[in-house]
């Protein structure tokens, strides 16, 4: 088994990058027509509208997701508007100017505070003194549970006790209980690199899943908590142990320190569960493209090269920068070590892997 993300990158660095206009191979999109973190429809008017200049299109589609109460478009849409922004910024400038209270904008103004804190050498500072924006998103938008992933994401970074993040998590899921957004937070609060351990995170992550809707993307979570496992390098340890009761409760008694792995049947079971929903999904479909990504990442880490070929299908043209960037380095090419992850899965087959 592939057990470590050094083990992978040298696995992928040896991987054939096939040509850009190569004909498709067992129904994969030619490589030249991939394409990395492609905006779905909605999304994509409104970045072409910021890259011009105009702040209008994105207020109105965060409008649009704040109305609907499509917490988890508008968690999405937030973030890849605050990662545009970072790199040009003038567009909201303009709208916090225009509309300084606009409970949209601040959205994105906190996303973008946070994700400059976290890029800082002086990161707890950073995120200490932005704290203020990111509590007037909330207040801004009563209902809106994006803020407190946000202010979840926060707290994290800033070495927060269990006790503050669970009073936050309660905000959190009295508003959506079920935002993948905020669990992906709570799991990453609850891992083994932060401040729990790998039983803990997946206990938190089953639970979470089992008790979600069959198509909702929660039930990846036991996905990411077997990609943190596999990328730390931790071993499996005995039997399995119980699911944790999903609730802010689940996040008390986070023991301290890195102890061993779950056994690798739990992992398969979480990719399982994983291929699973990925099922429910057209081929190409943008809402599952993440999760698919990352399972294919972790069906290779597994050695399960038909499943992990099959995800490569369904993702078809839309590759995602997680997990890739990851498994590139730091300054590495994410798109391309995507391609060379498939290509290496299609010859694994043609050795005769299973």
């Amino acid at each position: 088994m592939v057990g470590t993300m050094s083990l992978l990158r040298a696995l992928l660095g040896n991987a054939r990058t096939a040509r850009p206009g190569q004909p498709p191979r067992d129904g994969l999109p030619p490589d030249g027509s991939v394409l990395l973190d492609a905006p779905d429809d909605r999304l994509g008017p409104a970045l072409v509208a910021a890259a011009l200049g105009d702040h209008i299109p994105a207020a109105r589609l965060l409008a649009e997701t704040r109305r609907a109460a499509e917490w988890e478009y508008r968690d999405r849409y937030a973030v890849r508007l605050a990662a545009f922004a970072h790199r040009r910024e003038d567009w909201l400038t303009a709208w916090r100017a225009e509309a300084p209270g606009d409970p949209d904008g601040l959205l994105v103004a906190a996303q973008l505070a946070v994700d400059r804190a976290w890029a800082s050498p002086a990161r707890a500072e950073r995120l200490r003194e932005v704290e203020p924006l990111l509590h007037a998103a909330a207040e801004a938008a009563p209902r809106d549970p994006v803020p407190w992933r946000v202010l979840l994401d926060h707290a994290r970074g800033g070495g927060a006790p269990t006790a503050l993040f669970e009073a936050l998590w309660e905000q959190a899921v009295r508003r959506s209980s079920h935002h993948h957004g905020c669990h992906v937070s709570a799991l990453e609060y609850l891992s083994a690199r932060w401040h729990g351990s790998h039983r803990v995170c997946f206990d938190f992550a089953e639970a979470a899943a089992f008790d979600s809707l069959p198509g909702s993307l929660v039930r990846a979570l036991p996905l990411r908590a077997a990609y943190a496992q596999l990328v730390s390098g931790a071993a499996g340890d005995g039997g399995p142990v119980g699911a944790a009761r999903v609730g802010p409760r689940a996040l008390r008694g986070a023991p301290a320190g890195v102890p061993g792995g779950v056994p690798g049947a739990r992992v398969d079971a979480a990719a399982d569960l994983a291929a699973e929903l990925s099922a429910r999904y057209p081929v190409g479909d943008p809402w599952p493209a993440e999760v698919r990504n990352l399972l294919a990442y972790v069906l290779m880490a597994r050695q399960r090269w038909g499943a992990a070929l099959e995800q490569f299908r369904l993702i078809g043209a839309r590759a995602t920068s997680f997990p890739w960037s990851a498994a590139a380095g730091e300054g590495g090419d994410a798109l391309g070590r995507f391609l060379e992850a498939r290509d290496l899965t299609r010859r694994a087959l043609v050795r005769g892997g299973r």
